[in-house]
C-alpha cells in the first residue's frame, strides 16, 4: 500500500509543515501524517505571526526556501515592525494572521508540491531495527517504512486540558490527544517530561463596545516577511488595547480554589513569559490592572482573541471576569480559555542536527523538544527536514552557527543546556544580534540554501547578488558625496544635530544620532534622484549597513575569535572521564553530550571556563 518514503513527518503543525517542505525542496519523497487533514498548520493559539525575535526566525525560514513567510504575508490583516525606537538589532516584524485564511494557504502550497504526500491518522509508534527507525505504526495497525522520521507532536503526546475542576484528553480544543509514541520512547529510554502552555477565552467582537478601547492601527506603509514577490498588504485591520482593573480581579480571585493549577492539578512546567491571567494577579499583586490585546481572528469572522487573558480558571469565572473589564460589558464568550499539559522529551537527548541520540535516523522538531511558539517549531523543523534528508544521502548537517542566525541560537541552547520550562527566544538569547538582523536574513542565508541545493534558489541567489551591488553603491555614494552647510543645516538643526561649518562628506553626516536617509533625501534632490534606482529593501539595509559599520565590524571580530574554539574540533570517542582536572559534573555532561567542538563544550550548561582551560591543555591548545 506504502511505498518506502525518504522521510515521514509526523504532525502538521508548523514544524511539521517546514519539515515536509525542507526535505521536499532538497528531493526527499515524504510522507506527512495529522491526525486532522482540515487543521494542517492551525494556529492554536495567538493569530499572529513573528513579534520580538520571531520575526527574523519567520524571516530566515524564508531566507533558506521555507514557507511560513510567504504564507504570512499571503494572509497578514495588520503589519507593524516592532522596537522601532530601539537600535535595528531589536526590530521585529510582526503580522496579526487571518487564521483560516493562513491554514488554507499553507495546505494549498504542501498539497501543491510533488514531493509530499498524506495521510490522515493518528500515528501511535515507531518501528525501530536494531536501534534505527525504519518507519511509523499507526492506531489501524499499519506499518508505513521510511528511511528517517520526524516527530513533530506539539502539545498532542498525552494531552490533558484543564478549565477548572474539569480536564479531559486532547491535543488543543476539539481534537483528541495522541497516545502511544510517549510510552515507546520511555522503553527505548528517552527522557520525558511534563510542560503546560494556555490560551485565553475567544469571544464574539460583535458584543465588544470598541469605542471604550484604544486603537492600535498597523504599520502606516506596511512592510513583509519573505523576500520574494508576495503581494503587498492592503486594508488593514486595526488591533485594540483593553485593561483589567480590581473588579475583574477581585472576580478572577473567586474562582482560585477552583484553579486546576493553584489545586496543584497541573504538574507541567508553564511559560514563564506569558503566564496566565491568574498566576499575573496573583504574581503581581501590586499592580492594579494588566494590559490586553484585542485581536481579530481574521477578515471574515468575528471571533476575537483576548490576548493577555490565558486562563483555565471555570468557565463561569471567566465570563464574569470578561463582562468587568472596559468595553466587555456585554461581551458573549465562543469558547473559554484553557491550560493544556502534555509530554516533551529533554532537547539534550538530540545532536545539533535535532537527530536522537539513542535512535538513528529519529529526528525531534518543535514543542516536543520543549519550545513554545509558532516561530521556533517552524525554525526547528526546517532543520529537521532538511537534516533528515542529508542523513539518507550520507552528507554533511546543515548546523547554523550561533553568529549566523536565531535558528542556530535556539538548537545550540536547547542540545547544549536542556530547558526547564518552555523555551522561548528573545533578541537577547543572541550574544551576536547586531549581525542577525531581520533586514540581512537573505544575505545570511540564501547563499547557504542554493549551495545546499534546495529547490528554487536561483532566482533569490540573483535577488542577493542585487542587494549586495545595491548597498555597496549607496555606500560608494554616501563616501563620494559632499555636501555643503547651507543644503543640510536646517535638517540638522531640526534634528537637534550640530550644523556643518564646511563642506563634508555624507556619509558622516548619516553616522550622527537621529539622522536617517529618508531626511537626508527630503532635503538634497540628487542624493533622491540617485536613490530612485533601489527599492526600499535595499536602501533600508544600506543605512543600517553604513550606519552601523563600526559596531558590526567589532562584532564580526568577536566571531572571528570565538570560531577559533568552534574550529578546535572534539571526536566523538573522547573519553572525558580519563581527565581528572575537569570537575565531576563536566565529566558527566561532556562524556553525554559528546560535544563536537571546544565551543560548544564551552556552552554545556555545567561546564565551567576552567574546564574549558583544562580541555585546551589537554589537547595541546
Amino acid at each position: 500500500m506504502f511505498p518506502e518514503y525518504d522521510v515521514i513527518v509526523v504532525g502538521a503543525g508548523h514544524a511539521g509543515s517546514e519539515a515536509a517542505v525542507a526535505a521536499a525542496n532538497l528531493g526527499s519523497k515524504v510522507l506527512l501524517v495529522t491526525m486532522n487533514m482540515d487543521t494542517i498548520a492551525q494556529m492554536s493559539c495567538n493569530p499572529a505571526m513573528g513579534g520580538v525575535a520571531k520575526g527574523q526566525i519567520v524571516r530566515e525560514i524564508d531566507a533558506l526556501g521555507g514557507y511560513s513567510g510567504i504564507v504570512t504575508d499571503h494572509t497578514m490583516i495588520q503589519f507593524r515592525m516592532l522596537n522601532l525606537s530601539k537600535g535595528p538589532a531589536m526590530w521585529s516584524p510582526r503580522a496579526q494572521s487571518d487564521r483560516m485564511a493562513f491554514a488554507a494557504k499553507w495546505r494549498q502550497m504542501l498539497e501543491n508540491h510533488s514531493n509530499i504526500d498524506f495521510w490522515q491518522e493518528m500515528v501511535t509508534g515507531i518501528v525501530v531495527k536494531n536501534k534505527r527507525v525504519v518507519g511509523v505504526r499507526t492506531a489501524l495497525g499499519l506499518e508505513i517504512p521510511s528511511k528517517t522520521v520526524i516527530l513533530t507532536n506539539g502539545t498532542f503526546l498525552n494531552g490533558i486540558i484543564h478549565i477548572g475542576e474539569k480536564q479531559f484528553g486532547g491535543g488543543r480544543a476539539g481534537a483528541r490527544a495522541a497516545t502511544g509514541i510517549t510510552e515507546q520512547l520511555l522503553e527505548l529510554g528517552f527522557e520525558s517530561g511534563r510542560m503546560k502552555t494556555g490560551t485565553p477565552p475567544r469571544v464574539d467582537g460583535r458584543s465588544l463596545d470598541w469605542d471604550k478601547m484604544e486603537t492600535q492601527p498597523g504599520d502606516e506603509n506596511p512592510g513583509k516577511f519573505s523576500f520574494t514577490d508576495t503581494p503587498k498588504l492592503e486594508k488593514q485591520i486595526p488591533c485594540h488595547i483593553a485593561y483589567t482593573n480590581l473588579d475583574v480581579h477581585d472576580t478572577l480571585k473567586t474562582g482560585f480554589d477552583r484553579s486546576p493549577m493553584f489545586a496543584g492539578r497541573i504538574q507541567g512546567i508553564g511559560p514563564r513569559y506569558c503566564p496566565s491571567i491568574e498566576d499575573k494577579i496573583e504574581r503581581f499583586s501590586e499592580k492594579d490592572r494588566h494590559q490586553l490585546f484585542v485581536e481579530p481572528e481574521g477578515r471574515n469572522t468575528n471571533e476575537i482573541y483576548v490576548n493577555g487573558f490565558s486562563s483555565s480558571l471555570p468557565e463561569d469565572v471567566q465570563f464574569k471576569a470578561l463582562r468587568k473589564i472596559i468595553g466587555f460589558e456585554n461581551a458573549k464568550m465562543f469558547r473559554p480559555g484553557y491550560a493544556i499539559e502534555y509530554d516533551f522529551f529533554q532537547p539534550t537527548q538530540l545532536t545539533l542536527s535535532l537527530e536522537t541520540r539513542l535512535i538513528e535516523n529519529l529526528f525531534f522538531a518543535g514543542q516536543i523538544n520543549g519550545t513554545t511558539g509558532y516561530e521556533e517549531a517552524a525554525g526547528q523543523g526546517m532543520i529537521a527536514g532538511m537534516n533528515a534528508h542529508f542523513k539518507i544521502k550520507e552528507e554533511q548537517p546543515l548546523i547554523l552557527k550561533r553568529s549566523e542566525a536565531y535558528i542556530g541560537v535556539l538548537i545550540d541552547d536547547l542540545i547544549n543546556k536542556g530547558t526547564d520550562e518552555p523555551y522561548r527566544m528573545f533578541t537577547s538569547r543572541a550574544e551576536h544580534r547586531i549581525l542577525l538582523r531581520q533586514d540581512n536574513a537573505d544575505l545570511r542565508l540564501t547563499p547557504i540554501a542554493h549551495k545546499l541545493g534546495v529547490m528554487n534558489m536561483d532566482e533569490r541567489l540573483a535577488r542577493v547578488e542585487k542587494k549586495l551591488i545595491g548597498i555597496k553603491s549607496i555606500g560608494a555614494y554616501l563616501e563620494k558625496y559632499s555636501v555643503l552647510p547651507d543644503d543640510i543645516n536646517p535638517y540638522l538643526l531640526e534634528n537637534n544635530s550640530a550644523p556643518l561649518k564646511q563642506k563634508g562628506k555624507l556619509i558622516k553626516v548619516l553616522a550622527r544620532p537621529h539622522l536617517g536617509i529618508d531626511g537626508l533625501r527630503e532635503n538634497l534632490p540628487e542624493f533622491d534622484q540617485f536613490l530612485n534606482d533601489f527599492d526600499s529593501e535595499i536602501i533600508n539595509s544600506a543605512e543600517i549597513h553604513l550606519k552601523y559599520a563600526g559596531y558590526i565590524n567589532k562584532e564580526k571580530e568577536m566571531v572571528s575569535k570565538m570560531n577559533r574554539l568552534e574550529d578546535v574540533i572534539l571526536s566523538d570517542d573522547f573519553d572525558y572521564s580519563q581527565i581528572k582536572s575537569l570537575s565531576l559534573e563536566a565529566r558527566e555532561k561532556l562524556e553525554t553530550l559528546k560535544p563536537k567542538s571546544i565551543g560548544q563544550a564551552s556552552r554545556i550548561s555545567g561546564v565551567s571556563p576552567s574546564d574549558i582551560s583544562v580541555l585546551l591543555v589537554y589537547i595541546g591548545r
